[in-house]
């Protein structure tokens, strides 16, 4: 059953290592996506999301306009970090492994998110609602992410490991065209 991404409900977050002692974290805050979700059978499910790249917003205008330039997501000429599900693994009863590919820059590198299942419930306005958190770690570098500083008491400014937390709300397909 086709399923929508809920915007009002949805996150997609990131956090990164800042000068070796601290975490700058971000979110992307537009994105759009679909979900064939097979509640029946897990691994029949497919996932594709669209992540609009200058949404990125870390609260530092003058940091997002550097990771929104050639340095970083080069979003002139690459608009859009996409994800397209290769197969799911199911690990336990609400849980699993989504597997794959993931878009940034031109650069498509296969990635894997823990998901957990957080439930499906009928809302107050009759529409069936699906809850799914996801989280990953991904190095940047592997996508061409590569700018840094060399710190003067050594290490770097930018971190290469980044983590990426996802908070889903689906609202079923028939159901999101009439909200």
């Amino acid at each position: 059953m086709a399923w929508k991404i809920d915007p009002a409900h949805s996150a997609i977050h990131f956090t990164v290592r800042h000068m070796m002692i601290a975490n700058v974290r971000g979110e992307f805050e537009r994105f759009t996506g679909t979900v064939e979700l097979d509640v029946e059978r897990p691994e029949n499910t497919r996932v594709e999301v669209e992540i609009d790249a200058a949404s990125i917003n870390t609260r530092e205008p003058q940091r997002d306009a550097h990771l929104r330039s050639a340095d970083f997501l080069d979003v002139e000429n690459h608009p859009h970090i996409i994800f397209k599900s290769t197969r799911v693994e199911r690990t336990g009863e609400t849980t699993a492994r989504l597997h794959g590919d993931l878009t940034i820059r031109g650069i498509t590198r296969p990635v894997t998110l823990d998901v957990e299942h957080t439930g499906i419930v009928t809302s107050p306005w009759g529409h069936r609602s699906a809850g799914f958190e996801a989280r990953t770690k991904i190095n940047r570098k592997d996508w061409g992410l590569t700018w840094n500083k060399a710190l003067e008491a050594g290490g770097v400014l930018v971190g290469d490991e980044i983590k990426i937390e996802i908070e889903l709300e689906l609202i079923e397909e028939a159901a999101a065209a009439a909200v």
